[in-house]
């Protein structure tokens, strides 16, 4: 089996490698794509150097599955082209996720759309995935009518641009930011991404859109605001929702419990509750925090922590290779 891996050498791409490896993914030969400057390197893969090849040479190459993680541009100018050949693409940008044609998947939420004979797949935004993974279970079990999201997104989900921006003013370097459109360290910045007309940011619709449709719920109502902080790897979300159906804590808690992909992290005697500190190279969503909100009948509150390097992005991407595999075989 042959896996193809585009952005091989970006943060994302990196973690896909390793993702791969760790879950002993049956792969006979991996593909790593990159640009132009890094042709004629190397990626390490099962502890053995494996040539990096551009996007023409792979395409040559045939593989049966790609994993995509170079931006929505090369996606949407390649990702058909792989598919015509035959090649399964999961595609990690924002390109595909919003075509009514393509399936958005979480495996743990909807892995049940896929039946096998998928051409491309998106792989959601690493807010909406964790947000998702935490708040499904509650959504088939209590009905939730109304969820306010604040984000907290680490620097790493802009990329390799905005973790070097951090690290370079940690370093004292005054360039002007790049990722950013200002500092971040010692900062919090109240927007991901750019402004659309209505004033919410291209995040903002983003983690609002994609939850519909993962659901399969237009009806749910959301209410994003995503903020960028200074923190390496890991996103968290402070939730506010109002569910449809009455509940106790200990029948929500059980949900979280019960539910694929969750860990709950919740002791406020102890001051436990999860931090992108305690989460960063875990694949699971720590939910922590949970409570109720005392201003309405049917609401509550927690708290989500996840990797969005890892479940966020690339072990998602890996999750729904996986699933793909199984049905196909």
């Amino acid at each position: 089996m042959k896996i193809a891996v585009v952005g091989a050498t970006g943060l994302v791409g990196r973690q896909m490698i390793s993702v791969l490896e760790e879950r002993s993914v049956p792969c006979s030969e991996l593909i790593p794509v990159a640009s132009e400057r890094s042709l004629g390197k190397t990626i390490s893969f099962k502890g053995n150097p494996v040539p990096i090849v551009s996007l023409e040479q792979a395409l040559l190459m045939s593989p049966d599955y790609a994993l995509f993680s170079a931006g929505s541009a090369l996606s949407l100018e390649y990702a058909e082209r792989f598919a015509k050949q035959g090649c399964c693409v999961i595609d990690n940008s924002s390109a595909w996720r919003m075509d009514q044609n393509v399936p958005l998947v979480i495996p743990e939420v909807n892995g049940y759309v896929l039946n096998g004979h998928e051409r491309i797949i998106a792989n959601p935004n690493c807010s909406t995935i964790q947000l998702l993974v935490a708040l499904a279970p509650i959504h088939r079990s209590f009905g939730i009518r109304r969820m306010v999201v604040v984000t907290f997104q680490s620097v790493s989900g802009a990329g390799k641009k905005g973790y070097d921006q951090w690290m370079g003013e940690l370093k004292g370097n005054e360039q002007r930011p790049q990722a950013f459109p200002h500092p971040i360290h010692g900062n919090v910045i109240p927007q991901c991404d750019s402004f659309e007309s209505d004033d919410f940011t291209k995040e903002e619709h983003k983690l609002i859109r994609e939850s519909k449709k993962i659901l399969n719920d237009y009806s749910i109502l959301i209410a994003p605001t995503c903020t960028r902080v200074p923190v390496a790897v890991g996103h968290s979300e402070s939730v506010t929702c109002e569910l449809f159906r009455p509940f106790e804590i200990p029948q929500l808690l059980e949900t979280f419990q019960k539910a694929p992909g969750i860990t709950v992290f919740d002791n406020p005697e102890q001051n436990a509750y999860p931090m992108p500190l305690d989460v960063a190279g875990n694949d699971e969503v720590f939910v922590g925090r949970i409570r109720r909100d005392t201003t309405q009948t049917h609401g509550f509150h927690c708290w989500i922590v996840g990797d969005n390097l890892r479940k966020g992005a690339a072990t998602n991407a890996v999750q729904i290779l996986e699933l793909m595999i199984k049905k196909e075989s």
